[in-house]
């Protein structure tokens, strides 16, 4: 095994443009990208997300799915007004179309919850305020402390090479205690990881696992790549200040009896399709340029802080925003591999330009360091330096 768990072979689907070097999404809350990892399996040549996306085309009943979707949203439908479940998200398309269609076509009444980005993007605080005033819903938008959250997006940077890995925890994770707070049993996230390549056996699975949001083993969580007492002592990051990026303990889970479940287990998702149900819907615009490290202007555009962690990801497995993108439209049949091909050799790995310095100032890094820690965290197997520059030793063909 190579650095991370990654596999030493570098391996491309020959269906899409990923790579065996992707980490399948973490579901313990004491991740700290450095020990041995799943990776994406893959078999005949084919990885498991695309193995995933044909049984989707294939051999489900979506009219079946949408009678399931039915049956549970008739056993939670509020009957008096109230909130009769919640749906956390930022104002993107996908989480403009999950609180939209479950309203207006569904007849549910959902409360709309929104960790908030680092730092807002323009366009993405004009989604976010179009999704709330034009689609019509209630939200609770929880901004952390904003310099002790810079601080752990800063030292997960240092440790990890993964500045998201807080706001992951804190996204995830408040949602929960949010759904503990009111009361309000089902949750509706999007997509189930297994549909980009996330643990097997989970495609068919429409609950999301209680491994996702339960831990009570608090000595061995990571944030930042340090334990809670690290924190806590060298710090001056209190319980307190954590207790919403933190995981429901065993107690908490069994006493509220929350109901998560992936949306995109009753309703076929297609990013583009939830493009335009957005834009139609609640006014969703799109990115006023491309994005950097990418070819698209509609993904993951709220967070001046986004742009990095896919650039992150291009350091530590060769595998950059262009790639995740690209997959998913490979295999929705939006583009041909060749086309895949072609942007992943123009546009991963790009590092974004547009909000560097802002990057720079939030996480209080010189540019020098910036690189040195990046180029500290580039696995051998996948990096070596031509004329004074990095390359990738394997690419996609």
């Amino acid at each position: 095994m190579a650095r991370y768990g990654l596999p030493d072979q570098v391996e491309f689907c020959s269906r899409c443009v990923m790579s065996n070097q992707k980490v399948t999404p973490s579901v313990v809350q004491n991740d700290s990208r450095d020990g041995e990892k799943h990776t994406l399996i893959f078999n005949d040549g084919v990885c498991s997300a695309c193995r995933v996306h044909d049984l989707k085309e294939s051999q489900i009943d979506w009219g079946q799915r949408e009678l399931e979707l039915v049956k549970l949203l008739d056993k939670y439908r509020s009957k008096n007004g109230s909130y009769d479940c919640i749906v956390p998200g930022s104002g993107g398309k996908d989480s403009i179309f999950q609180s939209h269609i479950l309203k207006t076509k569904y007849g549910m009444n959902p409360l709309t919850v929104t960790w908030s980005p680092h730092l807002y993007t323009d366009i993405g605080r004009q989604n976010f305020d179009n999704w709330i005033h034009k689609g019509g819903f209630d939200n609770f938008l929880f901004t952390p402390d904003g310099e002790k959250h810079a601080l752990l997006t800063r030292l997960a940077y240092e440790n990890l090479l993964h500045p998201f890995q807080p706001f992951i925890f804190g996204q995830r994770n408040f949602v929960m205690h949010m759904a503990q707070k009111f009361n309000i049993k089902l949750i509706f996230f999007g997509e189930n990881p297994a549909e980009y390549g996330g643990f097997e056996n989970e495609e068919n699975s429409s609950r999301m696992a209680p491994s996702y949001f339960v831990d009570d083993n608090r000595e061995a969580m990571r944030v930042s790549g340090l334990s809670l007492e690290q924190l806590y002592t060298q710090y001056n990051i209190s319980a307190q200040d954590l207790s919403l990026y933190l995981p429901l303990t065993t107690e908490q889970h069994n006493s509220s009896n929350l109901d998560p479940r992936w949306l995109g287990y009753y309703l076929p998702f297609h990013p583009q399709a939830n493009y335009y149900y957005a834009k139609e819907h609640c006014d969703f615009q799109p990115n006023d340029q491309r994005t950097e490290g990418t070819y698209s202007r509609y993904n993951s555009i709220d967070d001046r802080v986004d742009g990095f962690h896919y650039w992150c990801g291009h350091v530590k497995f060769g595998i950059g925003r262009t790639t995740h993108e690209a997959s998913q439209e490979i295999r929705n049949g939006d583009l041909t591999r060749e086309e895949g091909v072609a942007l992943v050799h123009k546009y991963d790995g790009e590092l974004p330009k547009r909000y560097f310095k802002d990057f720079l100032e939030y996480t209080q890094l010189s540019e020098e360091k910036f690189f040195a820690i990046a180029d500290s965290f580039r696995p051998e197997h996948l990096w070596c330096k031509i004329n004074g520059e990095w390359e990738l030793k394997h690419k996609v063909k």
